[in-house]
């Protein structure tokens, strides 16, 4: 038994980077020597942020397309593959891909066994829609030898149905490699809600959330950081981060989420009323004889 719950013990990295838009080689080339940062540090499970390899802030779709890569021969999956390979380690990380005539918001799950999976961003944000297709790939979770992986990208963490679709389908943690944008209005200890949203949907659906945000200045849209790893309670394990370029880390037992355990009383997945909506999330007012007197 302390064998099983030791393999369910896994060091999650979450990589803060400033990413140059367009500079394809260098962004790569920063991202493989932060995985072996962490990799030294011990993580086995490594979140870049979103587009990491191309920038995000595109002037047009044809420099959109440009930066894309098709998964089959991109240069930053055989990168990460072999940092993958080399370390022993998982990386999640945001593309630009291109598939055929479309372009996707995408993120790639890598192993030492190759590419896992991949996930396209299902809910697309202000220009976003310019460039991109929605994604139509739903919402998998990745089995992988060190645990059940989820991943959602940016605004995707705006609906909560992407993380209790995830939690239903038994995932530990859900990555989240993402490009928060400053809000100049709010607190300078906040500057997103990104955190809160990442905090609230650990809490409310007992698992792990690994959130990467960039830093810097791309254009004229400006990236917080801010980035953190909460635990199942929905208390950061590291982070928020600050706005400076660093790599945060936090110890994630998976087994709490399988125990699926809040108190002696209550559990975050039974307490559920699957009799009132299905697994997931379907609801039908018509089930149900509602008056009001």
């Amino acid at each position: 038994m302390e064998n099983k719950k030791k393999k369910l013990d896994v060091k999650v990295a979450c990589l803060q980077m400033d990413v140059k838009i367009g500079d394809i080689a260098a962004n790569i080339s920063k991202s493989v020597r932060m995985i072996n940062e962490a990799a030294d540090n011990g993580a086995k499970l490594i979140v870049l942020p979103e587009m990491a390899n191309s920038g995000y802030n595109f002037d047009n779709k044809e420099e959109a397309i440009q930066l894309a890569e098709n998964l089959k021969d991109s240069e930053s999956v055989k990168a990460w593959y072999k940092a993958a390979c080399d370390r022993n380690v998982y990386i999640v990380s945001g593309i630009t891909e291109i598939d055929g005539a479309d372009l996707y918001n995408t993120a790639v799950l890598i192993g030492p066994e190759g590419l896992i999976g991949k996930y396209r961003k299902l809910h697309l944000w202000e220009e976003e829609f310019l460039w991109f297709e929605p994604g139509n790939l739903g919402l998998p979770v990745f089995h992988t030898p060190i645990g059940r992986i989820g991943i959602v990208i940016c605004y995707d963490m705006w609906f909560p149905e992407t993380y209790r679709i995830l939690a239903a389908q038994g995932a530990d943690i859900v990555c989240v490699p993402t490009n928060w944008v400053t809000i100049d209005s709010l607190p300078d200890n906040m500057k997103n809600f990104g955190p809160v949203l990442a905090m609230a949907a650990a809490h409310s659906n007992g698992i792990y959330v690994a959130a990467a945000d960039r830093v810097g200045i791309e254009r004229d849209m400006e990236f917080p950081g801010k980035s953190l790893i909460v635990r199942t309670a929905g208390i950061p394990i590291a982070g928020p981060a600050d706005d400076t370029e660093q790599i945060i880390y936090g110890n994630c037992n998976f087994a709490k989420v399988r125990a699926h355990g809040i108190n002696k009383y209550n559990s975050s997945k039974n307490d559920r009323r699957l009799d009132l909506y299905d697994e997931f999330l379907g609801y039908d007012p018509l089930n149900f004889n509602y008056k009001i007197n």
